[in-house]
């Protein structure tokens, strides 16, 4: 055997030498047993007994196990009150005078329900009452919430953002089909209309043609529009007149590009503008009667018991009925200019009566001598009747001093994005 071992090639001799050293050391090692002899060692499968400090973990600020609700949305129908919808839900009289006796928040929501809304009632595993939710807009949301004590309320207001959004419309038919085509919503039209309403007369001024451009505000929650804002520069072109509006933040109100006052002391038409049956003529065939005579006013066509304003603040001298002019009420506006509003349905306001302007002081009616339905209303300077579309009309207040400066900047500002949004978005028609 040694012979053949001393035959083999020395490569060969080393590795078989290695290998059998090898062997030989392992058979000599001690057993892992008696290597590790603690007595801490866990077997597998087997349960052990664990000790926790309990002064790790105060008891008293721990938070109570999550309650998981079950909700139920309830619609508020015609005539209901919150005692008629708790009794519906089968909640108890008692429930509803503790939450409206909580606070003056939690009695405003419940008691001014409106039918329509909707109120989100929250009921533990037991259907118990635990919370209640009230969504007044798409960023806030009143919430009551039961408590060891009776029951807490809060508001959940989500941030709200805003952003510029901008429209423009060429006039065609008429101005309430121009604002709809231009993607403006029912109050927008109305709240453009009673910008310029001071110097425009949208039942008789508007003409094919006319145009108007505005910038306004968009409300943004979590990334979406939700509704939109003030607008906040607009111009509009009426016939040969260009008419520009800016709102002022500190103020509230608009003011042209020079800071004078949008808002006049007297409007120049005192009603929603709708469809007119006659313009202003100084002679004209009366309906009834046949005969040529002076009309010495303006009829403005709308449906009866639409609201009618006063022009501008004055007081009432006169608030009665005749055969001729129907209901009708007349007020002065300093000695200088009177109005009158002729076939009224009803009168809102009597003789001596003070009245502010775009106050109701009656309904549109035909009554008297009349072919049908409208206001004739009458603008007076002097004592002579004038167009009220066309006569000068006094100014409010304007901005002056720092006021006037500060807005000027702040003007020429928004009429600048006004033009870029204009140039960005119709660059192309």
């Amino acid at each position: 055997m040694v012979s053949v071992f001393k035959r083999l090639p020395w490569l060969h001799r080393a590795l078989i030498a290695f290998f059998s050293a090898i062997i030989v050391v392992a058979l000599f090692l001690p057993d892992i047993s008696e290597l590790d002899n603690r007595n801490d060692r866990l077997e597998i499968g087997k349960h052990y007994a664990l000790s926790i400090d309990s002064d790790a973990f105060p008891i008293g600020n721990a938070a109570p196990p999550t309650v998981v609700l079950k909700w139920e949305e309830h619609t508020v129908r015609s005539g209901e009150s919150a005692a008629i919808l708790f009794q519906r839900l089968g909640l108890s009289p008692r429930l509803l005078h503790d939450l409206i006796y909580t606070n003056d928040d939690i009695k405003q929501q419940l008691s001014r329900l409106r039918p329509g809304d909707k109120l989100t009632f929250g009921f533990d595993e037991n259907s118990d009452f635990v919370q209640l939710k009230r969504r007044i807009n798409d960023y806030e949301t009143f919430k009551v919430t039961k408590t060891d004590k009776g029951f807490a309320s809060s508001w959940d207001k989500k941030q709200v953002d805003y952003q510029y959004n901008y429209a423009q419309a060429e006039i065609s038919s008429n101005f309430w089909n121009a604002g709809i085509g231009a993607g403006l919503t029912a109050n927008q039209i109305m709240e453009l209309a009673g910008i310029f309403g001071w110097d425009i007369d949208f039942a008789l001024d508007i003409r094919s043609g006319d145009y108007f451009k505005l910038l306004y505000q968009e409300k943004v929650v979590e990334g979406e529009v939700i509704g939109r804002g003030k607008i906040i520069a607009a111009i509009f072109k009426n016939q040969n007149d260009t008419f520009t509006a800016i709102f002022d933040d500190k103020t509230g109100n608009y003011y042209d590009e020079n800071g004078r006052a949008m808002k006049k002391a007297f409007l120049r038409a005192p009603l929603d503008f709708r469809r007119v049956t006659s313009n202003f003529n100084p002679v004209r065939r009366h309906p009834v009667t046949g005969k040529v005579r002076p009309h010495r006013g303006t009829d403005y066509a709308a449906p009866v018991g639409t609201p009618i304003w006063a022009a501008g603040d004055g007081t009432v001298i006169k608030s009665s009925y005749n055969q001729f002019n129907g209901n009708y009420v007349f007020i002065k506006h300093s000695n200088t200019f009177i109005t009158k509003y002729l076939h009224l349905q009803k009168r809102k306001v009597k003789t001596g009566q003070r009245v502010k302007q775009g106050q109701t002081v009656g309904t549109l009616g035909g009554t008297g001598r009349v072919t049908g339905p409208h206001l004739h209303y009458e603008f007076l300077v002097n004592g002579v009747h004038k167009n009220p579309r066309t006569v000068k009309l006094p100014q409010s207040k304007s901005l002056t001093g720092k006021a006037k400066q500060t807005f000027l900047a702040n003007a020429q500002n928004r009429l600048n994005t006004l033009d870029r949004y204009s140039e960005l978005l119709y660059a192309n028609n």
